[in-house]
């Protein structure tokens, strides 16, 4: 008879979805914000910036009018609600369906023996169980109102909309407040969701990597199978995008109104985008001492099988040719050791740390692509663009 332990493992043998659930999730679910088997983007993404622009510009409009045109003007609440919290949203569709054709090529594949299956199943209940839990979701917001209401103060300057002074005082402005409380907290809120799981993914990777996984030197991906592992890598671009627009944000301020120099931001951007790459590419690195070592195996193993067959071939052909050398023309020798050869050199062009080239240059243009606004605040763009032009000659 089964334990409960066993049925809980057996009711999420097919669970691949690292996304589709939460506290969080099930509420908008509960809102119609999104149904079981449609990520409805579109409503998602407008009820966030009715949520969380609209009233800014109500309260402004009615309450500051004066400041109206100062909030039309600031880029920080347009790259936090227009651009950053959409993009974290599109990247739970991204998230889930990479993760989803991770999950279904490691079944179809054939990586794993029969222990490695019920370890892995055992691996997604326990995952299931932390997405669905409510703790994580409250720490979460445990941690973002904590941080509100600790530095709350140095969210706001005396931009119009935002605050005014009152004497030697900075009053913050209702629409303040809202950005403060509410607009704020969506985007950070949204950005937690996204890191927790990604370390969720994380987790999955780790224990797959320590599983008795069914590799080949050989394989044609040059990562011994686990080639696909690199897509997910992609998957965290739209959390280092939505991360580095409002980062950004901050930046291009302090040049337009604050006297910064555009290289002050070097080392900073310089780190975001290692943070970035690092956490993006961190899974993979599980897997690479033992892809390190299945490379040394194959040079090894192969190394041993190539020399006895180059051995046999130039014996056979070479040391003693005389008489056979219109034989060699239809002996199968000749294409074994040259398909030999390039299984060889497959093994050694084999890379220890499965990342895909093109999730690499998504990660860098995630990063590079919001750096754009603050290049701009500090050159004007018929400069960048004469470059550019230039550069094309």
């Amino acid at each position: 008879m089964e334990s409960g332990t066993e049925r809980a493992v057996a009711a999420v043998a097919n669970e691949i979805s690292l996304v589709r659930g939460g506290p969080f999730y099930h509420a908008q679910q509960a809102l119609g914000l999104i149904q079981a088997n449609r990520w409805d983007l579109g409503r998602r993404i407008g009820f966030a910036i009715v949520i969380g622009w609209v009233p800014l510009l109500v309260l402004t409009a009615v309450l500051n009018p004066e400041g109206l045109l100062s909030l039309l003007k600031d880029y920080r609440v347009h790259a936090r609600l227009l651009i950053a919290v959409p993009a974290l949203l599109v990247g739970e569709l991204l998230m889930e369906s990479r993760f989803r054709a991770v999950m279904r090529h490691i079944r179809q594949a054939g990586i794993l023996d029969a222990a490695g299956e019920k370890r892995t199943n055992e691996v997604i209940a326990t995952m299931a169980w932390l997405r669905d839990s409510i703790v994580p979701e409250l720490v979460i917001l445990a941690l973002l109102i904590a941080h509100t209401a600790a530095s709350y103060r140095g969210l706001v300057d005396a931009t119009p909309w935002l605050a005014r002074w009152d004497g030697g005082d900075l009053r913050i402005t209702a629409a303040g407040w809202y950005a403060v409380v509410v607009s704020t907290s969506i985007f950070q809120f949204l950005l937690g969701i996204g890191l927790w799981r990604w370390l969720l993914w994380t987790f999955f990777a780790f224990k797959l990597s320590r599983c008795n996984l069914k590799l080949v030197a050989t394989h044609p991906d040059e990562h011994g199978g686990l080639g696909f592992l690199g897509l997910t890598a992609a998957a965290f671009a739209p959390i280092g995008f939505a991360a580095s627009t409002v980062i950004g944000a901050t930046w291009r301020q302090e040049i337009l109104h604050h006297g910064a120099h555009l290289m002050d931001f070097k080392i900073p951007a310089l780190v975001l985008l290692i943070i970035v790459a690092a956490v993006a590419l961190g899974p993979l690195i599980f897997f690479v001492p033992r892809l390190a070592a299945l490379r040394r195996k194959g040079i090894l193993e192969y190394g041993i099988l190539g020399q006895l067959h180059s051995v046999e071939f130039e014996e056979k052909w070479i040391a003693q040719r005389a008489g056979h050398e219109k034989e060699f023309l239809i002996a199968p020798e000749s294409s074994t050791l040259a398909n030999f050869g390039r299984s060889y050199e497959k093994i050694e062009q084999m890379s220890a740390f499965p990342a895909d080239r093109g999730a690499l240059y998504t990660l860098a243009a995630a990063v590079a692509i919001p750096a754009l606004p603050v290049i701009l605040a500090q050159i004007p763009l018929a400069v960048v663009l004469g470059d550019l032009f230039k550069a094309l000659r």
